[in-house]
């Protein structure tokens, strides 16, 4: 060993940093320990209040001393609160870079997945695929339609030929209902009603005729004698 190396310690080995959930760990049971030792301070200070009571005006001394001893366990108990505080915010900051650290390596470990499948895939031979998917679907679509047009059902007929036979069939149905059409009932209610008067009667004039060519008839026969 050299003497530099003697002088300066370089051949100490430096001790291996603890791993981050043993130093959250640690910093936990210390919190804890802190806590039970701020309790403690707290019921100490509850003490000696009751003997500074206790005493009060008739023995000032001992009243006074409980006082002092009370704000020395006040002091600790600020200081213990002080240090609390910090390890909380190590402690916090630690357990953040644990989980920010757990985070990159998931997503490290994706990335490296992700990296091997795809290095079993070829882009070319990604679009060969979708192209022959794509033809297949076309054939699928003509085998259906082919499949779908019944054989030799309608061949050799003329459609125009069929719709003038339909419009025909149609007029002679519609000629049809017209000349089967009759008066209605609304018409039938809108008839003129039969006159419940009787007519004048026409014997009185048939009368007067009578007498006339009766007088006629004797005029000629006095002229005659």
């Amino acid at each position: 060993m050299s003497l530099f190396t003697k002088i300066f310690g370089g051949g100490k080995k430096r001790p291996a940093a603890p791993t981050t959930q043993k130093s959250i760990q640690q910093l936990r049971e210390t919190e804890e320990m802190l806590m039970k030792k701020q309790e403690f301070l707290e019921n100490k200070i509850d003490a000696e209040i009751a003997q500074a009571k206790k005493h009060g005006t008739k023995n000032k001394r001992l009243a006074l001393h409980a006082l002092k001893r009370k704000k020395q366990y006040e002091k600790q108990l600020n200081h213990i609160d002080g240090v609390l505080t910090t390890i909380e915010f190590q402690r916090e900051a630690l357990e953040n870079a644990s989980t920010n650290t757990e985070v990159l390596r998931v997503m490290g470990d994706a990335a490296r997945a992700m990296k091997t499948a795809h290095n079993e895939m070829d882009v070319d031979q990604v679009h060969d695929l979708m192209e022959d998917i794509a033809e297949q679907q076309d054939l699928a679509t003509e085998i259906a339609d082919a499949i779908s047009n019944p054989v030799g059902f309608g061949s050799g007929i003329d459609e125009d030929e069929l719709l003038k036979e339909l419009e025909e069939l149609e007029q002679q149905e519609l000629d049809k209902q017209l000349l089967a059409v009759g008066p209605t009932p609304t018409e039938l209610d809108h008839l003129p009603e039969a006159p419940s008067t009787e007519l004048p009667s026409t014997a009185p004039a048939h009368r007067a005729k009578q007498e006339v060519a009766d007088d006629l008839a004797e005029l000629e026969a006095w002229a005659t004698s």
